[in-house]
């Protein structure tokens, strides 16, 4: 065993510090992306435009622009939505069309 060690101690010490750190990103990268999206059950007489309203305090993206992204990311057709239907919208989200200028930021 000793003459094992001996022989491949750096490549057993490489793979176990590469499998740690893998599972440290992935834990770090996970957690980062979650605090941007909110997966949502759509409840009965919702639509996208009246879950955009709901949440319109959690995101700052205009109504329309909230519609087309959840359509993109949950790869819906069109705008019908159903009850019972898990959806994926933007929370923390930040448009990068909506831009502020630095002496109106007081104001």
């Amino acid at each position: 065993m000793k003459k094992l060690w001996n022989r491949y101690s750096f490549s057993i010490i490489l793979i176990g510090l590469s499998c740690i750190l893998a599972f440290m990103f992935s834990v770090d990268f996970n957690s980062a992306a979650n605090d941007h999206y909110q997966k949502i059950t759509v409840s009965e007489g919702d639509s996208l435009w009246k879950i955009s309203q709901e949440y319109a305090n959690e995101h700052s993206l205009s109504n329309k622009e909230f519609v087309n992204w959840v359509k993109l990311h949950n790869k819906l057709e069109d705008e019908k939505i159903y009850p019972g239907e898990e959806i994926v919208i933007p929370v923390n989200y930040k448009s990068s069309s909506s831009t502020e200028l630095a002496s109106a930021a007081g104001e």
